[in-house]
């Protein structure tokens, strides 16, 4: 509207009256107006409009799941994505982890209102709403992170991360020239990082996953155990519908013995179905672990 028009008392009053009862009220840009004059009264252009309105109710969902989302008041730390381990500053060692499912469990986390930390291995994903986040490269970073956050306080640490097993037991200073048929690297083991956390005095929940390609439910259920995990999640890499690019995901879910939880079967869907479901999961050992002072 004209200047004038926005700056009218009966204008004034009765938008003065809305804010009081509550209504959102987005103002009106500043600028040259098609009369000529200049002042308040622009219409803001259409993407702000837009971003206002998201944010409005992004705030207004946010506010809802800290009350009530499964997750609510929860320190909830995430590892995503592969690792990195140097060769020389040129070439590295790594896999073909694109960080897809940590980031949707980072997502659906925050909608659960929990408050979420992700600690992200070199991908090209954008960071959740809401979400903090933190890059590192090696698996030693990752661990280094992952202890340092630990400090802040953690209710539930999940460890989505492909971390590689093995870095370069000594990274050369300069680019290694072509020299011969043959090269020879010599590696040693890198932290594991699920297993470290869990060793931790003050221990969160801790969700571990296992990506594999044979016997996937045997070595997964090995690794519930031997790493002291109170769930595990684990999937067919191999497949290609379900694979480290896909955008969908089926998994089947272990929780240690004293949860007394049958195993969980989801099938195939998008990764944010199946980070949802994973939630629910979570949920249900937190609410079933006698050790747990939460009031669900």
């Amino acid at each position: 509207m004209n200047q004038q028009m926005w700056a009218a008392k009966a204008t004034q009053r009765n938008l003065a009256t809305l804010i009081e009862d509550g209504v959102h009220v987005i103002m009106p840009d500043a600028g040259s107006q098609a009369c000529g004059d200049v002042g308040l009264g622009r219409m803001p252009e259409p993407e702000d409009l837009a971003h206002q309105v998201t944010e409005y109710f992004h705030k207004a969902q946010r506010a809802i799941a800290e009350k009530f989302g499964l997750l609510a008041g929860k320190q909830v730390m995430i590892t995503a994505g592969p690792t990195r381990e140097a060769i020389d500053p040129v070439r590295y060692i790594s896999n073909h982890s694109t960080g897809k499912m940590g980031f949707a469990l980072a997502a659906a986390c925050y909608a659960a209102g929990a408050n979420v930390t992700l600690i992200a291995g070199p991908v090209s994903l954008d960071t959740p709403n809401g979400v903090k986040r933190k890059n590192v490269s090696s698996a030693v970073q990752m661990l280094n992170e992952s202890m340092q956050m630990l400090e802040n306080g953690c209710d539930i640490f999940i460890a989505t991360a492909a971390v590689a097993d093995y870095r370069v037991a000594e990274v050369a200073e300069h680019k290694i020239k072509k020299a011969g048929d043959e090269l020879n690297v010599a590696l040693v083991k890198n932290p594991d990082i699920v297993a470290t956390i869990a060793q931790q005095e003050k221990r969160p929940f801790m969700v571990g996953f296992a990506a594999e390609t044979r016997n996937i439910e045997e070595y997964a259920a090995g690794k519930l155990v031997a790493k002291k995990l109170d769930m595990i999640a684990c999937n067919d890499v191999s497949r290609a519908d379900i694979g480290f690019a896909s955008d969908e995901n089926a998994m089947t879910v272990f929780f240690a013995e004293h949860y007394q939880l049958d195993k969980r079967d989801l099938e195939k869907a998008s990764k944010q179905e199946i980070a949802q479901q994973l939630i629910e999961a979570i949920h249900d050992a937190l609410h079933r672990d006698p050790s747990s002072d939460d009031d669900f």
